[in-house]
C-alpha cells in the first residue's frame, strides 16, 4: 500500500486561490465518495481549512498524486495549469511527515496553533463516515493526533498567545485607542467567531452583536460570553444593511461561497458614520467581504493572510521549541514506517506460517500413526523432530546450492540474518 498526500496552502498559494478549491462541509461526504468512484485510491481523506486543502490516500497506484491533481481541479471548474503550479505532492514517509507536522501546528500560518488538530479530526471523522476511512488512514490520522498531543505537552510549542483572534485584538487597538469604547459585530457563530468574541469580550466594549442566518446560534453566543440586553444582542443577517453603521469593529467568518458584505453596503454605512473609521476582518475562505473595500477611506480590512503577518510577533518563544518538536516527529515517522513495512509483510508472514502449520501437521499425524502401530515413544519422537528439522531447514540450503555465484554472497548474509549465524 501505498500513502500519499496532495495539497496547496499558505505557503504554496494566495488567498484568491485557495478559496477558489475549499471543500464546503455540506459537500464534503459527496467529494470523497466521487473521489473513490474513480478508483484513484482505496482510502482518502480531505482536510479543508481558510489555509490549506489536502487529500490524503492510500493507494496501489503510485500514479494516484498526479490523478488527483487532475481531478481535484475538475472538481472545483479550474484550469489545470493554473493550479498545478502551486500544488505540493508528498509520498510515503514525506506524507507521514507532513501529517505529524500539520496535527502538531509546525505547518500553520500560526506556529503551534491547536485549531489544526480539531480540523484534522473532523476531517478523519467526514472520512469515516462516506466510508473513505481504512486500516492505513485511520492508523496515519490516529498517529497524527497522538503526535500532537505528545509535541504540546512536552515541548513550548504552544506558549504564548499567538492566534488570529488575539491578532485581529491586537490589530484593533491600534486603530482604537480604547476598544472599552467600541461597539463591535460579529457576523457568524462558528468555532472561530466564538473564539475572536472571547478575546474581544475580555477588553469590556461598549456593545457586543452577533449575526448570523439562525438566530438560535447567534443567542447562544451571546450567552455563553455572559453578555446582558444593554451589552450584547443577537440579530439576524438580513438586518445588516439597516444595522452596520452603528459598528466601529465588525469580524466575520461564515461558510458562505460568495460574499455578504458588499461594497455598496459598506459605502452606505460609511455615509451613515460620517468618516468615523470602521475596522474589519475577514476571517472566512472564501471572503465574507469584497475586496475592494480595502480601497476605502476609513476602512481598514485585513484579511487572514493579512493576519498571518501580525502573529509572527511574539513566535520567539515557540521557534525555540521547533527543534525539538521536530526530532519527537521524525522518531514518531520511524515508528509509523516500521508499522507500515510489518503491515505490508503480513501476507508473507502468513504465507509461511500456514506452510509451517502444514508441515507440522503432517508430521504430527505420521507420528500419531506410528504410536498406534506400538513402536516406542522416544523412537518416534526423534523421527519426528528430525523429519521436522529437514524440511524446515530444506528451503534456505536449497537456495544457498541452487544460487547463482553473483548473489551468493547476499543469500548467505540474508540467511545468516534472518537465522542469526
Amino acid at each position: 500500500m501505498h500513502l500519499a498526500t496532495l495539497g496547496i496552502n499558505h505557503h504554496t498559494a494566495p488567498l484568491h486561490l485557495r478559496e477558489q478549491v475549499v471543500f464546503h462541509v455540506e459537500r464534503l461526504h459527496a467529494a470523497l465518495r466521487e473521489f473513490l468512484e474513480q478508483r484513484l485510491a482505496r482510502e482518502a481523506a480531505i482536510l479543508s481549512t481558510c489555509n490549506r486543502t489536502e487529500i490524503y490516500c492510500a493507494t496501489d497506484n503510485r500514479q494516484t498524486l498526479e490523478e488527483t491533481a487532475s481531478w481535484l481541479a475538475h472538481y472545483h471548474r479550474i484550469d489545470a495549469a493554473t493550479l498545478r503550479p502551486h500544488l505540493y505532492t508528498l509520498d510515503h514517509d514525506h506524507a507521514v511527515r507532513h501529517a505529524f507536522r500539520v496535527a502538531a501546528g509546525l505547518d500553520s500560518m500560526v506556529l503551534g496553533e491547536p485549531q489544526i488538530l480539531g480540523q484534522m479530526k473532523e476531517a478523519a471523522k467526514s472520512a469515516e463516515n462516506a466510508g473513505a476511512m481504512g486500516t492505513y488512514l485511520h492508523q496515519l490520522f490516529q498517529r497524527s493526533f497522538a503526535v500532537a498531543k505528545e509535541v504540546r505537552s512536552t515541548t513550548s510549542i504552544g506558549a504564548q498567545s499567538v492566534s488570529m483572534a488575539a491578532a485581529s485584538v491586537r490589530l484593533a487597538g491600534r486603530i482604537f485607542p480604547s476598544l472599552s469604547e467600541t461597539h463591535v459585530l460579529f457576523v457568524g457563530a462558528g468555532e472561530m467567531i466564538d473564539l475572536t468574541a472571547t478575546h474581544f469580550a475580555a477588553q469590556n466594549p461598549k456593545s457586543i452583536t452577533v449575526a448570523n442566518r439562525t438566530a438560535e446560534r447567534a443567542e447562544g453566543l451571546v450567552a455563553r460570553l455572559g453578555l446582558n440586553g444593554q451589552h450584547g444582542r443577537a440579530i439576524r443577517l438580513a438586518d445588516l444593511p439597516g444595522e452596520l453603521h452603528k459598528f466601529d469593529v465588525v469580524v466575520s467568518c461564515t461558510a458562505s461561497s460568495l460574499p455578504i458584505i458588499g461594497l455598496g453596503l459598506i459605502e452606505s454605512a460609511l455615509k451613515k458614520r460620517r468618516r468615523r473609521p470602521m475596522f474589519m476582518v475577514d476571517l472566512a475562505v472564501p471572503r465574507d467581504i469584497e475586496p475592494e473595500a480595502a480601497q476605502l477611506d476609513d476602512v481598514y480590512l485585513y484579511t487572514v493572510d493579512d493576519l498571518g503577518d501580525v502573529v509572527q510577533e511574539g513566535m520567539d518563544v515557540r521557534k525555540g521549541a521547533v527543534a525539538q518538536a521536530e526530532a519527537i516527529i521524525e522518531t514518531r515517522v520511524q515508528g509509523f514506517m516500521h508499522w507500515l513495512e510489518a503491515r505490508e509483510a503480513a501476507p508473507l508472514v502468513k504465507r509461511l506460517r500456514e506452510q509451517a502449520e502444514t508441515l507440522r501437521s503432517d508430521e504430527l499425524q505420521r507420528a500419531l500413526r506410528a504410536l498406534e502401530q506400538g513402536k516406542p515413544a522416544a523412537e518416534v519422537i526423534e523421527a519426528l523432530s528430525r523429519a521436522l528439522t529437514n524440511k524446515l531447514m530444506h528451503p534456505p540450503t536449497a537456495a544457498l546450492s541452487q544460487v547463482g555465484s553473483d548473489e551468493r554472497a547476499q543469500t548467505t548474509q540474508l540467511i545468516q540474518t534472518l537465522y542469526k549465524l
